[in-house]
């Protein structure tokens, strides 16, 4: 695994932005071979969005040839509800980019067949030879995606009931009415996100401290499924110095030393 410890939530933004283009960019994707990329939704990836929006612009990366997978979505939104994924995406990436709107996956929240629209998530990923790098947040108790606490290790995309801790969280986008967040959504699983070539998490501010910590220091476990990212031979945790505040002090010091020259 390697963490990459940034001073603040901007640098963290700035350095993964230039990280995925990096990526796409050495992969030279074209129409018949794509840059596969898996993105997330929230407060913490916004940063990077903009800072990709930009490089577009500068003309220093093209989205014309990626496809896109998102993590998640809700159960019951539409994709034009303000909340919803769809819209989420629509309004702070894709409307900005150049992307082919063909060329973009979300779960469908209003799919009568839960089961069918997952299977046709995963077949898809497969059928494109897999994600090459995906890119998550982490919730303040460890879940990636919508995979809570006790989710399988080995899961894949499914319906997943939300707790109320991550309810919580997330009412601050339904202004702060509980009543107004949905409590299901379809999610990729941790073996879903695992399967890709290359993961990097995005982590900013103390509290994702604990979090961090058990991702990094714990044991592998599905009380905080972001620790399986330690077993994924290309793992990379982007956070900023305030999410390190829970870290052995050798443990910050070390990923210092050995990734200040790397990119």
């Amino acid at each position: 695994m390697r963490v990459i410890i940034k001073d603040d939530k901007q640098a963290v933004a700035e350095w993964a932005a230039q990280y995925v283009a990096y990526k796409i960019n050495q992969f030279k994707p074209t129409a018949k071979r794509p840059f596969v990329l898996g993105l997330p939704t929230g407060s913490t990836p916004l940063g990077m969005y903009n800072e990709l929006i930009k490089m577009f612009r500068a003309g220093k990366v093209s989205f014309a040839n990626v496809v896109t997978f998102n993590m998640d979505e809700y159960i019951g939104l539409a994709p034009n509800h303000p909340q919803s994924y769809h819209y989420f995406m629509q309004e702070n990436f894709f409307k900005h980019i150049d992307i082919k709107p063909n060329n973009t996956h979300i779960l469908d929240g209003l799919t009568k067949n839960y089961a069918k629209e997952c299977a046709d998530f995963e077949f898809e990923m497969r059928r494109l030879g897999g994600v090459n790098l995906f890119i998550g947040g982490v919730g303040e108790d460890g879940h990636i995606a919508f995979n809570e606490p006790f989710s399988s290790l080995r899961s894949r995309t499914r319906v997943k009931t939300l707790t109320e801790s991550t309810i919580k969280a997330n009412s601050r986008f339904f202004g702060g009415d509980l009543k107004k967040v949905p409590t299901q959504a379809l999610t990729v699983g941790i073996q879903t996100i695992m399967d890709a070539q290359e993961v990097m998490i995005l982590a900013t501010g103390a509290n994702k401290a604990t979090a961090l910590k058990h991702g990094i220091e714990g044991a592998v476990s599905h009380v905080w499924t972001i620790s399986a990212l330690q077993e994924h031979p290309h793992g990379i945790i982007v956070c900023d110095k305030d999410a390190t505040q829970a870290l052995e002090s050798q443990t910050a010091a070390y990923f210092l030393e050995v990734e200040k020259n790397n990119f």
